[in-house]
């Protein structure tokens, strides 16, 4: 089983003020930490941090920190509580790169009384912080026996992803024109990413082929709908023969046909099904290629109780059906957990939930109410264009490179959204707003009951 550990970029800031508070001494923290709870990856996911102070530590030299396990104590109650796991995390001050025998020791005391407190089976971790920031991590399971903490990811407006096995390496021919853009050591950390495309449709099927492309290690491709003949002017790599077949499973086929190593889970089912909610709550980044506010909504929700980067792509053609086009505009939003969601960017309202909430539920109750005018119905078969299609997708993907290896001149952090119109030719970037109030407190929380805090999924847990 492959362990990972996710915070975002805010959290990281945290412990370093503290960690590595410049006397040369080390320093200690603790967090509590949600967890993804998968067969084969295990994700943990910072969720709340306790500094130790230093004057409350008896001793801090420059190899040794002691502390009062008392710190301990509240956070032990939360993760028997919720399921979710313990890390203790001190700095390295003098740069050692990986656990000492001093370290050692003492995590062999530490955590079987973690578990034992917890009592649920499931890893726990050990980390180290060093002066450039780095993180270095182990889980320690219930047998005793440490492992390698597989992939560290700090998730802000850039993305930082640190591997265990990030190891120099042969870049095969398909990539090294990628690498010769963007370095050897991107095109490794795409090939160790798991990335999940949730809509393969229009625009979902570019970033797919892109991300395959590009060498992605692990695509989850998540979509309940078959190829329909009108799918064709815009679903890449589909043919008349696929009309009927599952969208996901036309491409998975192609990207095996591709041949470039990537692996693929194919799931023809609705976002909010458990078993599209766990493959996806497995990913280290996911994009959203949806028209559906409820499901970006979801996706939303999901990335930040997962601590994951969200990457969206919205496009909208206006047009009188006899050629006549008043519009044609797109948007792509990167969201990252602790900051701004689709909602308080006003990019989808609750009046629009409502309605998509009534359709699922009621259908009878909304036509009604839109035929009286209540609420607003829903654009059921809007016009599609692929070049539009494309360049919004084209946007989305640069948008994720520029964030994994930063090429633009202006910071990250200006490009919270980008919004262009083709019909009047304007481009208009926009920085991230405040912190959604109400997403904000499940920033790392993980899987909880019901999922996402949200009575209607809790559909059990059958496949």
């Amino acid at each position: 089983m492959r362990v990972t550990l996710s915070l975002t970029r805010a959290q990281h800031a945290q412990l370093s003020d503290h960690l590595l508070a410049g006397d040369g001494r080390e320093s200690v923290a603790l967090a509590l930490c949600g967890r993804a709870a998968g067969s084969e990856i295990h994700r943990l996911l910072v969720h709340e941090i306790i500094e130790i102070p230093h004057e409350a530590c008896p001793t801090r030299t420059e190899d040794r920190v002691t502390w009062p396990t008392s710190f301990l104590l509240p956070l032990l109650r939360k993760a028997a509580k919720r399921g979710m796991a313990i890390m203790k995390i001190h700095s390295h001050p003098g740069g050692y790169p990986r656990f000492s025998p001093i370290d050692d020791k003492s995590d062999e005391a530490l955590f079987p009384s973690i578990h034992a407190a917890c009592d649920g089976g499931a890893p726990h971790a050990s980390a180290i912080m060093l002066p450039d920031g780095r993180i270095i991590a182990r889980a320690h399971h219930e047998d005793g026996s440490p492992s390698p903490i597989n992939c560290i990811g700090v998730i802000g407006d850039d993305l930082t992803f640190w591997h265990a096995d990030d190891v120099a390496e042969e870049v095969p021919e398909f990539a090294r024109r990628h690498a010769q853009a963007f370095g050897e050591g991107t095109f490794r950390r795409l090939r160790r990413l798991s990335v999940a495309v949730v809509g393969c449709s229009g625009t979902g099927s570019v970033v797919v082929d892109q991300l395959a492309r590009l060498g992605v290690g692990r695509l989850v491709l998540v979509d309940p709908d078959t190829v329909e003949e009108k799918n064709l002017n815009r679903i890449l790599n589909t043919v008349r023969q696929d009309i009927g077949r599952p969208k996901v499973a036309v491409l998975k086929d192609f990207i095996h046909c591709l041949g470039l190593e990537t692996e693929v889970e194919a799931i023809e089912r609705d976002l909010s099904e458990p078993v599209a909610l766990r493959a996806v709550a497995s990913c280290d980044i996911v994009f959203g290629c949806m028209d559906g506010v409820e499901g970006r909504q979801l996706l939303n929700r999901l990335a930040t109780f997962y601590i994951q980067p969200y990457f969206d792509v919205g496009v909208r053609l206006d047009a009188d059906g006899q050629g006549g086009i008043d519009q044609i505009c797109g948007s792509v939003h990167y969201l990252h957990p602790g900051g701004s969601s689709l909602i308080t960017r006003d990019a989808i309202t609750d009046e629009q939930i409502r309605a998509a909430g009534l359709r699922r539920t009621n259908p009878d109750d909304y036509r009604d109410q839109v035929e009286r005018g209540y609420i607003r119905g829903i654009d059921e078969d809007r016009p599609a264009v692929n070049g539009v299609n494309m360049f919004f997708s084209s946007l989305l993907m640069m948008d994720f490179l520029a964030r994994l290896h930063p090429y633009r001149l202006d910071p990250n952090e200006e490009y919270a959204s980008q919004t262009i119109s083709l019909t009047i030719g304007s481009w208009l970037k926009r920085v991230d707003g405040d912190p959604d109030p109400v997403l904000a407190r499940y920033v790392g929380r993980g899987d909880a009951t019901p999922p996402l805090d949200q009575p209607y999924l809790d559909q059990g847990q059958g496949a």
